[in-house]
């Protein structure tokens, strides 16, 4: 189990993950060891994500979610297989994480009378300001 929060945790067989080979320099061995990591996990069909963590999910998680709301990370930061499959691991963890927030409802307000007396103050003045400038007549 891979556990999110106090109530969400992941059963480990819902979580895929395949073995690539890493892009970029490598050495002697960069033909031969697979060690970027695939990781998938099927949000959508996923019994242990609520139905508000998933659309929160899918906003949050962009193009790392396909349209049928499997979300593929891939790791290759790392040289060994391992590091990169803890670092694939903590990723989703951490994208689920932030889709458990709930966001705070914004409260409309409106401006208050002083701050509304201000404004068109600053207005008028900006106005006369702005009504002495103009052509100047020259004497002939």
């Amino acid at each position: 189990m891979i556990v999110i929060t106090d109530t969400i945790a992941i059963p480990e067989d819902e979580i895929e993950e395949r073995f690539i080979r890493a892009p970029g320099p490598g050495g002697q061995r960069v033909n031969k060891v697979e060690t970027a990591v695939q990781l998938r996990f099927d949000a959508q069909r996923s019994s242990s994500l609520p139905p508000q963590v998933f659309a929160r999910l899918r906003r949050l998680a962009g193009r790392r979610m396909t349209r049928d709301g499997v979300i593929v990370i891939a790791a290759n930061r790392h040289r060994s297989q391992e590091r990169n499959r803890q670092d694939a691991r903590a990723r989703l963890v951490e994208l689920i994480r932030a889709a458990t927030v709930t966001p705070k409802r914004r409260r409309p307000t409106r401006p208050s009378l002083a701050s509304r007396r201000v404004r068109l103050e600053a207005k008028k003045r900006r106005g006369a300001l702005k009504k002495t400038r103009g052509r100047v007549d020259r004497p002939d």
